[in-house]
């Protein structure tokens, strides 16, 4: 969870949106590269209840995240739609 309340992704801008979505998808791209490094390119032991308990929490924060952003995405179009083309807004 984040440490610094947010505004609603309803109140915010255009501007706000992107940027928010560019911040979750760095999250989830951090999120997966410590996963890989952590199963992949280490040789750290974890007992098979851990590692399967962290392959969960994986698959939920991957889950919470891309709902997120498809979430972010669906209000970008939505307002993208009430001022004109996206090329007109910047985007």
């Amino acid at each position: 969870m984040s440490r610094n309340p947010r505004k609603p992704i309803e109140d915010m801008t255009i501007k706000e949106l992107e940027a928010e979505r560019a911040r979750i998808r760095e999250d989830l791209c951090d999120l997966k590269e410590t996963h890989d490094f952590t199963f992949g390119r280490t040789t750290v032991h974890i007992g098979a209840e851990r590692a399967q308990a962290m392959q969960e929490e994986l698959e939920e924060e991957c889950r919470v995240s891309n709902e997120q952003i498809a979430a972010i995405e669906a209000l970008l179009r939505a307002k993208c739609g009430q001022k004109g083309t996206p090329e007109r807004n910047g985007i």
